[in-house]
């Protein structure tokens, strides 16, 4: 079980909504517990995003880093930062594209680490609990009727979330 734990962590770290949905599928098959699945999962995910943020935060420490960003415009960046960052970082986790950008600026301008982390957390339990409840579902169905074929269904599922995802992001930045 702490392997399985471990693998669900780590998959998150290549692709969060592929390592969701193969987890819900494990579950729908009896082959991972449901609480271990959505622990592993939140960890993965926010570990994952901190992880951005820290990587992002050293990166400012360094010299010619500092300089890709002037000076005045990393003090505005940070100033509306300061009042907007948990709104910022909620938001991001929701729209495809966006999380990268926005939770590695948040690093480089130093924006605070706590509500970085709250927002962080809090949009994880949501949307992965959101995106695993429909999984499950959809394993159900996929389970019930391709057997034998439910895992190529589940990778179908999967591709038809990333696409959805990268169409949601060419409309929303066409606008």
């Amino acid at each position: 079980m702490l392997w399985q734990g471990a693998a669900v962590i780590g998959a998150t770290f290549v692709l969060e909504d592929a390592a969701t949905v193969g987890a819900a599928m494990a579950v729908q098959d009896g082959r991972l517990a449901l609480p271990v699945a959505l622990i592993a999962l939140y960890l993965g995910i926010v570990l994952g995003d901190l992880g951005l943020y820290g990587l992002r935060r050293l990166a400012a420490a360094v010299p010619w880093a500092q300089r890709l960003i002037p000076q005045p415009r990393q003090d505005r960046g940070r100033e509306w930062l300061e009042h907007h960052v948990f709104k910022t970082v909620f938001v991001a986790r929701f729209m495809p594209g966006v999380r990268l950008p926005t939770y590695t600026a948040c690093g480089f301008l130093r924006a605070s680490l706590l509500r970085f982390a709250l927002a962080a957390i809090l949009a994880t339990l949501i949307w992965t609990t959101l995106l695993f409840g429909i999984s499950l579902g959809v394993g159900a169905v996929i389970m019930a009727h391709l057997s034998a074929w439910r895992w190529a269904g589940a990778a179908g599922f999967v591709l038809a979330i990333v696409l959805a995802g990268r169409l949601v992001r060419r409309v929303e930045f066409a606008k």
